[in-house]
């Protein structure tokens, strides 16, 4: 397994380059500027209050402030008796934001074990950001199955020739840890479900400070995702997100359809 702790500082340098030239831009169709960045209900982070522990569990009492949404914007459903339940939290301090996904489950299922690889293709959970409230052409992606494989990137969104280009090599430090309530892989029993928590660390936004801040007020675009595989051998799948997409037959990666998220010091 290749060292997914070390970024070299010519590689921030081009993160950076990235997104500063991909923040501000908002152009695109008019079919596809129906509920865009900004009309649909902001997710309120409240700060978290005392230090945070990553174990998948929601024990400490900052929890009970969040808010808590649910995915429900379904699709590529085999089954519409198959849609399971997700919640969706976020706190933030002066270090990272914090992410918890509590999601019903049957079945559990993954089977990627290579770092970057398709996790996707497993009951995953997903998160999409851009540290800016108003850019379209890129965010960063964190995909991780429920055994805790990581896949996590950079995506130029139609960048060039409306194609979408992956940048696998973005490989920040941050804490992930899921709880798996049944056993993964059997479909002979019926499973309950799993949790996952994370702690992102703001300095994995690379020089965020030529970004917006994070402070009470400031406003970043993101979008949330669970994969949910129903069987071991992937015939029955659903994906949910929090914010509708425009066209599920291309993928979930549609920043122009992402919510935003505001700091709250409450």
């Amino acid at each position: 397994m290749k060292n997914r702790h070390k970024t070299d500082g010519m590689f921030k340098k081009v993160i950076l380059a990235i997104t500063l030239m991909t923040a501000g831009t908002v152009i695109y169709s008019q079919q596809e500027s129906q509920l865009v960045i900004g009309q649909q209900p902001v997710y309120k982070v409240a700060r978290a209050e005392e230090a945070m522990t990553i174990d998948g569990r929601m024990d400490e009492a900052s929890w009970k402030n969040a808010e808590v949404r649910s995915l429900d914007n379904f699709f590529r459903l085999d089954k519409p008796v198959e849609k399971q339940n997700t919640k969706f939290r976020m706190l933030w301090d002066n270090t990272s934001l914090y992410l918890f996904f509590e999601c019903q489950d049957t079945s559990l299922t993954a089977r990627e074990t290579n770092f970057d690889g398709r996790t996707y293709l497993d009951d995953c959970a997903e998160f999409f950001v851009v540290p800016v409230p108003d850019s379209i052409y890129m965010h960063f992606g964190f995909e991780i199955n429920i055994t805790e494989v990581r896949y996590d990137y950079i995506v130029l969104w139609r960048y060039y020739n409306n194609r979408t280009f992956f940048i696998s090599g973005y490989n920040p430090e941050y804490k992930v840890k899921a709880v798996t309530d049944g056993t993964i892989n059997n479909d002979k029993d019926k499973d309950r479900g799993w949790t996952m928590e994370f702690a992102i660390p703001f300095p994995a936004f690379s020089n965020i400070n030529s970004l917006t801040r994070p402070a009470p007020g400031a406003r970043w675009a993101f979008q949330a995702v669970r994969q949910d595989r129903n069987s071991v051998d992937d015939r029955f799948r659903s994906t949910s997100t929090l914010y509708p997409i425009y066209n599920y037959r291309l993928d979930v990666h549609q920043p122009s359809r992402f919510g935003l998220m505001e700091f709250t010091d409450k």
